[in-house]
């Protein structure tokens, strides 16, 4: 009795030689030339460096001023229209 289950060993061994030119010929296609004048982390440096966003930078306030506007939006949270179980207590 032989151990071959079904295929002969030279259609394993064609199968084999396929994918191994197939995996050649996808590695002939890729470049490991890194001369290239940017990469993919160059462009990410380039974005932070860019500074899309700016804080806002509010002016100071006094503390008369603090004072009053804390003041007026208490007072607006008290009078709002709706008060069902906001869960705060004054």
């Amino acid at each position: 009795m032989s151990n071959n289950l079904g295929t002969p060993r030279g259609e394993d061994f064609d199968e084999e030689e396929l994918i191994k030119s197939e995996f050649d010929s996808i590695v002939s296609g890729l470049s490991l030339d890194e001369s290239t004048p940017s990469t993919y982390l160059d462009e990410l440096d380039q974005i932070d460096r860019a500074g899309g966003f700016v804080p806002p930078n509010p002016p100071t306030q006094t503390p008369r001023s603090f004072f009053f506007s804390t003041k007026r939006a208490v007072l607006r949270w008290l009078k709002r229209d709706y008060h069902e179980d906001d869960g705060v207590a004054l």
